[in-house]
Order: C-alpha cells, then sequence, then structure tokens
C-alpha cells in the first residue's frame, strides 16, 4: 500500500496501516474503507455536502473512457510512466480509475489515485482494488511525505504547484495534461455558438517553473473520432458543467458528427539540489 500522510490541519504524521484502519502518532484514526478506498477529507476541504465532480459527470466520463477516446493518449503517455526509475506515483484528480492501471499497473501497491468525487474513487477502486485511492482536496493537501514521491500525474485535473513540489523527491516527475486549443472544436461551434481556442499551456508552465519544476518536454496530442449522439451527450456532461438549457438543446439535435480530441502533455522535473 502506498504510504499516506495524515490530512488533519497542521499533523505532520504519517499514518501507519492497523487492522481497524490508519492511524498517526497524534492519535488521528481513519476508518478502514467500505468502498476500497480511505476517505481522509477534512471538513474544512469541502464546499459542499458531495463535493468535486457531480455522479452524472463521473459517469459520463466513465463512459467516454469506456469507448476508447482515451486509449491513443494513453500510449503516447506511457513512455512517460514506464521509466523504472519511478516508485511512488500520486494521480492528481484521478477519477474513475482508467488512466491509473493503464499507465502505472506494473506498481500497484505504489501507486496512489486521489479525487475530491466519492463517486469516482468508489468506481476506480472497483476497477483496480490494488491501487491505493484516497478521497481528498488535493488543492488543499496531497496525503504524503515531503520528498517521497517520484512521479505526480495531472490529467485534466488539478495542480498545486507548493504542493507537488514538496512532495515529489528531487529529480522527480511531473506530468500534466491540459486540453488543446482544438479539443471539441467542432462540438463547441455547434453548441455554444463559438469556435474560440484557448492555449492553455504556456500558463501552465510559468505557473509550475515557478515551484522549481522545470519543464522537460511539450508534446501536442491530436486524433479525430466519430461521436454519435450519445457520445455528444457525454462529451458535454462531462466538460461543460454550465451548458445552458438553449445549449442543450442544440446538442439534442445533433447527429453523428466528427471531432477533434486534442491535448497539451508537459513533462516537468524537480530541480535536483
Amino acid at each position: 500500500m502506498f504510504q499516506l500522510h495524515c490530512t488533519v490541519r497542521n499533523c505532520t504524521h504519517l499514518l501507519t496501516l492497523k487492522a481497524d484502519g490508519l492511524f498517526c502518532d497524534s492519535g488521528h484514526h481513519f476508518d478502514k474503507p467500505k468502498g476500497g478506498f480511505w476517505n481522509l477529507l477534512q471538513p474544512q476541504d469541502k464546499k459542499s455536502l458531495t463535493p468535486g465532480d457531480s455522479s452524472d459527470a463521473v459517469l459520463a466520463r466513465h463512459r467516454w473512457l469506456q469507448r476508447g477516446h482515451a486509449d491513443q493518449l494513453i500510449q503516447t503517455l506511457l513512455p512517460w510512466t514506464s521509466d523504472p526509475s519511478i516508485g511512488r506515483a500520486m494521480d492528481l484528480g484521478c477519477g474513475e480509475g482508467t488512466f491509473g492501471p493503464a499507465l502505472f499497473g506494473q506498481s500497484e501497491t505504489s501507486y496512489c489515485g486521489v479525487d475530491l468525487s466519492k463517486q469516482a474513487v468508489r468506481l476506480a477502486a472497483k476497477r483496480w482494488p490494488d491501487g491505493t485511492w484516497v478521497l481528498a482536496n488535493a488543492d488543499r493537501f496531497l496525503p504524503a511525505a515531503d520528498e517521497s514521491v517520484d512521479c505526480v500525474m495531472s490529467l485534466f485535473g488539478r495542480r498545486p504547484a507548493t504542493e507537488i513540489n514538496r512532495v515529489l523527491k528531487p529529480g522527480g516527475r511531473c506530468i500534466v495534461a491540459v486540453p488543446g486549443t482544438e479539443d471539441l472544436i467542432q462540438l463547441r461551434e455547434q453548441v455554444q455558438e463559438t469556435g474560440r481556442k484557448r492555449s492553455r499551456w504556456e500558463a501552465i508552465v510559468t505557473e509550475l517553473e515557478s515551484a522549481d519544476l522545470k519543464l522537460q518536454k511539450h508534446q501536442r496530442w491530436q486524433t479525430s473520432v466519430n461521436l454519435d449522439p450519445d457520445a455528444i451527450a457525454d462529451a458535454l456532461a462531462m466538460t461543460y458543467r454550465a451548458v445552458r438549457n438553449s445549449q442543450h438543446q442544440l446538442a439534442e439535435q445533433l447527429k453523428s458528427m466528427p471531432v477533434t480530441l486534442a491535448a497539451d502533455l508537459m513533462l516537468f522535473e524537480k530541480k535536483r539540489r
């Protein structure tokens, strides 16, 4: 099991696995998981009763990935995750658990997936029971000791630069993916009635390099897929959380259509001393 760190505010201790759950030297206790994941979420770490992506968004993303739309992306990322020097890996915004076993399947006992959605981590734990799955707010605190992680990955998720720097070993790597400028452009043109292209990766490089994470490689990934009406609905549900009713009506009128999928992939390394 991945070595976890207590998430109680100002606690500096690691968690020890015992029969009844996880314990730290300060006496904090986390119950043994019933759904295959550890609930390390603190009351101050959530802004609602159901934080994280909604169940509808999680299930839409699950169906989307089950269709194989990320298979080529996984193959592109594998050279970055299959390095034998990678021991412990932490996946931020792990979602429903497709990417973890696909990219770190050779080291399940040293993999940790973190997400703020209970529905997502429950699905992930069911999919890959050997991994360590944690319900926590990655923006607040990563449940790992200082300089204890070899690889942090954030695929279309959160990127807390200071925390990533804290948990990464010197020379450790950080893998980031964000939607590319052409991602779902045809769908956005039809539903949002705009094709505004937005490049995000340069700002992310500035943000992470300010935390002593040096960009080693930037790569663009792009492919084209044909989406049927169900896939179009899932793409909207998992991507655009505030789609207006008028846009839903436009989406419902769409039939099968070719759509571009695109991402900017970045590989960072924490500076060595």
